[in-house]
């Protein structure tokens, strides 16, 4: 799949939901998916309606995230790290991971960071820019250490004025 239609896409984790409630056996990609669906219950009511979302149309004014966009740029995560592409994500990931401590949260830094390059790509058409995705992923690693020290000097008791604002 790598120039699919949205309805493709869409299908993709329909089918994927589908067999895993019905016990059938995954392929490939499949399991990678699922496991991002299992991640995110708020989608679950979506992915047991396929005729229902199917054709669904998510813009900016509904106010909500469009749950298969959001899905799909999980896998390529998954996917980036599996294979280090761009070389050096999964160093920067790690990184961010080690400051978080919750792998999911880590995931959504590189999804916003991700996401922003595709955005970029688009509006200027041309390809994602790898160096520009890392640099992104490094900002987001700086202000989590950044917090996680002012958290530490603060440590519960008497906080300053820059410990614990932003």
């Amino acid at each position: 799949m790598f120039d699919p239609s949205r309805e493709q896409v869409r299908n993709f984790f329909f089918d994927a939901w589908r067999k895993y409630r019905e016990g059938q056996p995954l392929e490939g990609l499949e399991t990678v998916a699922l496991e991002v669906m299992l991640l995110h219950s708020e989608y679950h009511h979506v992915l047991d309606d396929p005729d229902r979302f199917l054709g669904r149309d998510y813009t900016p004014e509904d106010g909500q995230a469009n749950p298969f966009l959001h899905m799909s740029l999980h896998v390529a995560i998954e996917e980036q790290l599996a294979i280090d592409q761009p070389p050096g994500i999964r160093a920067e990931f790690d990184r961010i991971l080690a400051d978080r401590g919750d792998r999911h949260d880590a995931l959504h830094v590189a999804l916003e960071c991700l996401g922003e390059v595709v955005w970029q790509a688009q509006r200027t058409r041309a390809a994602p820019d790898g160096a520009a995705y890392l640099e992104c992923l490094r900002r987001a690693w700086a202000r989590t250490a950044q917090r996680s020290s002012r958290a530490s000097r603060c440590n519960g008791t008497t906080c300053s004025v820059l410990c614990c604002f932003e």
